[in-house]
């Protein structure tokens, strides 16, 4: 299987299974921000992932604009946008699959 096939269904996992979770809550609770922050730190475990994921997404973002200032990746604002709409869980794949796409073509500028 080729890279860009595992980084799309890496997407689409990534994507289907943190929104299985928020869909039902925004459901039952609506757009209750403050609801939503309080059990997102309702304790030191929880605290603790939404820290690594927040830091990770950080990371990330710096990842693709240090990448996109080597190898310039069309449309390499994409993941930026998922991490704020989805998450690093589809971020992060979706930029390894535009990078393999622009490797696939022959597009990719490496400076």
């Amino acid at each position: 299987m080729k890279p860009k096939t595992i980084y799309v269904l890496l997407c689409a996992v990534g994507t289907i299974v943190p929104y299985s979770q928020l869909v039902p809550w925004l459901l039952k609770y609506g757009l209750n921000l403050p609801l939503f922050v309080d059990q997102f730190l309702v304790n030191r475990i929880s605290t603790f992932f939404a820290l690594d994921v927040i830091i990770s997404a950080v990371v990330l973002i710096g990842f693709i604009r240090v990448e996109n200032s080597r190898s310039k990746v069309r449309r390499w604002w994409l993941p930026i946008l998922a991490v704020f709409t989805v998450g690093v869980s589809l971020a992060f794949p979706l930029f390894l699959y535009l990078r393999e796409l622009e490797w696939e073509q022959g597009t990719l500028v490496n400076q």
